[in-house]
């Protein structure tokens, strides 16, 4: 199998762990339980590595003052475990822009874009990255579901448009099931995507860096469940992750290659983990690219970054590393 193309020492060159840290975990997602898991993690990692470390709920009264106070008092970075809404899509980084915080992880848009998959995927295009045909449903549209599959196939995928942790996400295997899958992601959403099903082998790629970034081994995830949702992402044995995948070595270049041109369509700096299916005929499609990717026991990326011979503790270092590098 093809190796990581992590290679080079400048990736390891550290701030000072003396440098005071603002941890942003909890919020008001669907996501708080993992994002509150995240942070738990990163927190006892920076600790551990010598880092002050003020952490802060956005839910919490008075987030507000207490952000801009610890920016005033000396923090030098914010540490960003928010996922989905309102910390993964631009929000946040936003707010730091305002207040002259840097900040782990993409900026605005790129959040923004990546959050939004509907645009996500005209990103994709555009650097001729491949993407499963999709079509986007507004709440108040009253689509034709023969229409639909006609476009798309009748077996689908129906997901939030802006949405994590695979949130309302329904496998649809026949026209039955494309009403229901509509309204449970539009429950969620006020848009959803309906998208080609391409059936294959479940993979993910996370990139790490800024002007030069670099692709981590691909892991290959199997899930006990039909497709990698929720349950399987965070219950402990929910799905099992293959390091490196089970696939050829030009597949494996073809992956990583890929993610780090989706981390540079979106414009991501940092870090990103761009999630595919390899099909039977052996190539990737890509699906989605997260920008704050999960730190909890159960992760990809502290997983893949192990593989790498990067600790839990020196990826938090790093991701430090890269937001002041990005702010200088």
């Amino acid at each position: 199998m093809a190796e990581s193309t992590l290679s080079s020492s400048k990736q390891f060159t550290c701030e000072p762990a003396d440098t005071p840290v603002v941890l942003l975990c909890g919020g008001t997602s669907d996501e708080r339980d993992i994002s509150l898991m995240s942070g738990k993690g990163v927190e006892e990692a920076l600790i551990k590595e010598g880092f002050p470390v003020t952490t802060l709920d956005p839910a919490d009264k008075g987030f507000l003052s207490a952000i801009e106070q610890a920016s005033e008092e000396g923090a030098k970075v914010a540490f960003i475990c928010l996922h989905g809404k309102g910390g993964e899509d631009g929000t946040m980084q936003g707010l730091c822009e305002l207040i002259g915080l840097p900040y782990t992880g993409p900026g605005v848009l790129a959040s923004a874009l990546a959050m939004d998959k509907a645009h996500a995927k005209i990103c994709y295009r555009d650097a001729d990255l491949p993407t499963p045909m999709s079509i986007t449903v507004k709440a108040e549209d009253k689509p034709d579901l023969d229409d639909l599959i006609a476009c798309v196939g009748e077996k689908c995928v129906v997901k939030p448009a802006c949405d994590g942790s695979a949130l309302g996400v329904t496998i649809v295997h026949d026209r039955s099931e494309l009403a229901p899958a509509l309204k449970t992601a539009l429950d969620l959403d006020s848009q959803a995507l309906v998208e080609q099903y391409v059936a294959g082998t479940e993979v993910t790629v996370a990139v790490l860096g800024n002007e030069d970034p670099i692709a981590l081994p691909v892991i290959e995830i199997v899930p006990r469940n039909e497709f990698y949702d929720f349950d399987a992402k965070y219950a402990v044995g929910g799905a099992q992750h293959i390091i490196p995948a089970r696939i050829s070595d030009e597949q494996t270049r073809a992956c990583q290659e890929y993610a780090i041109g989706a981390h540079r369509a979106l414009g991501c700096t940092g870090v990103s983990r761009t999630d595919m299916i390899i099909d039977e005929g052996g190539t990737p499609w890509l699906l989605e690219t997260n920008t704050i990717p999960g730190m909890t026991a159960t992760s990809l990326l502290p997983d893949t970054a192990a593989k790498a011979g990067i600790s839990y503790e020196k990826l938090c270092h790093l991701l430090i590393d890269y937001a002041l590098e990005t702010a200088r």
